[in-house]
């Protein structure tokens, strides 16, 4: 299973601690990680470690920190492809704190805003860094905009079906909604009226209440597992890439099957319940892997 996940790359500096602080208050943290995170790049290295070939297209650049990033991604079996390689600038930062004992955290991000015109409109087929590559599935996250609809176009011209990581509301998404197989929800995403009618399969996540999905023909709802709690950093996007590595060509929304979808979100709900129950960006991989071998 190969997938093409097209997003948001930043460098995310976590610190764990007792309780958040107050405004003004200063906090001694319990310990500190550095690792690659974003959407699209998270759902990436949760593709890599379910045991599938995920390739990233998205912006780093050549900065100390991008090169951090790298390794890490490296590590963790993701092939990056960055469009902008010469890039001497910082790629997006995020400063994450996690509480100890519920795992709830808050994230302080710059993201993609200044990077969001770096990258023209381009045809992936067409760019030189994409070798004819052909992956089985395709995510996006729509940080950056080009990026997003070049990988959208592309699963829509090859007959990919395309996930889209719909945390938040970006104008792209009204070019790239029409292209999608799935949008997969947060449960505060906010779309314009309408936004969401022609599109075959919606699914809302809402951390541990159970997943909400709708298609042409049903609708429904998927238990969470309950489990202890202990670092929600990056569930969701696990939950994106669990999910987008149970598809293939020709599993377009219009032609799926609804208990075959109550299937692929039961999958993503135990991966992701099995993340939170872990401290740490990574340490979850393993215990993952181990469940996938029990299944």
């Amino acid at each position: 299973m190969s997938v093409l996940l097209a997003g948001l790359c930043t460098v995310d500096l976590v610190q764990r601690v007792t309780h958040l602080p107050a405004p003004g208050e200063k906090v001694q943290s319990g310990g500190v990680q550095v690792a690659a995170g974003g959407p699209a790049t998270n759902a990436a290295v949760t593709v890599a470690a379910l045991g599938g070939d995920a390739t990233l297209l998205t912006v780093l650049g050549r900065h100390p920190l991008a090169l951090l990033a790298r390794d890490d991604l490296a590590d963790h079996g993701v092939t990056v492809i960055d469009l902008l390689p010469e890039r001497d600038a910082p790629p997006p930062l995020s400063s994450v704190t996690v509480r100890d004992h519920d795992g709830e955290r808050t994230v302080v991000s710059h993201n993609a805003a200044a990077l969001e015109d770096a990258v023209d409109a381009f045809d992936l087929d067409e760019h030189p860094a994409w070798q004819r590559r052909r992956p089985d599935a395709v995510l996006v996250d729509g940080h950056h905009p080009a990026l997003a609809l070049a990988a959208a176009r592309w699963a829509r011209r090859h007959d990919r079906p395309l996930v889209v990581d719909a945390g938040s509301w970006k104008p792209v998404f009204a070019d790239v909604f029409p292209l999608a197989a799935v949008v997969a929800c947060s449960a505060r995403f906010r779309a314009p009226e309408g936004a969401l009618d022609d599109v075959a399969v919606v699914v809302t996540t809402a951390g541990p209440e159970p997943v909400r999905w709708r298609t042409r023909g049903g609708s429904g709802t998927v238990a969470v597992p309950e489990v202890d709690a202990r670092d929600t950093l990056g569930a969701g996007d696990v939950w994106h890439g669990a999910f987008v590595s149970r598809l293939g060509p020709g599993r377009a929304g219009e032609h799926r099957n609804d208990d075959r979808l109550v299937e692929d979100i039961a999958f993503a709900n135990a991966v992701a319940a099995e993340r939170v129950r872990h401290v740490g960006p990574r340490s979850w991989i393993g215990p993952v892997r181990a469940m996938m071998g029990e299944r």
